[in-house]
């Protein structure tokens, strides 16, 4: 059985930092490009990161360029996101998703309960 289990949300000042980690079970984050999407309050999926197989190369939408780095762990199959320079427009409950890099899709067939990341002063 897929599982992907989000951790490491909380309550952050701005220009703060968190760093969320996806733990995988039932499949090998090795052998897929994997994402990082989030669910801001009334709002609808935003696709936010991806990383590549390997984990050479990662994509990020514009509003987080500069400020979020996702990585992998292979030999632990878990996937991170480190989030700096936060912003009140972060707020959202985050997920992290197995990736289609050439389609640049993320894969909704296996979600966690996710982790949510609150940005407030």
């Amino acid at each position: 059985e897929v599982q992907l289990v989000e951790s490491g949300g909380g309550l952050v000042q701005p220009g703060g930092s968190l760093r969320l980690s996806c733990a995988a079970s039932g499949f090998s984050v090795s052998s897929n490009a994997m994402s990082w999407v989030r669910q801001a309050p009334g709002k609808g999926l935003e696709w936010v990161s991806a990383i590549s197989t390997g984990g050479l190369r990662t994509r990020y939408t514009d509003s987080v360029k500069g400020r979020f780095t996702t990585s992998r762990d292979d030999a632990q199959n878990t996937l991170y996101l480190q989030m700096n320079s936060l912003k009140p427009e972060d707020t959202a409950v985050y997920y992290c998703a197995k990736y289609n890099w050439d389609l640049r899709l993320f894969e909704r067939s296996s979600w966690g309960q996710g982790t949510q990341v609150t940005v407030s002063s």
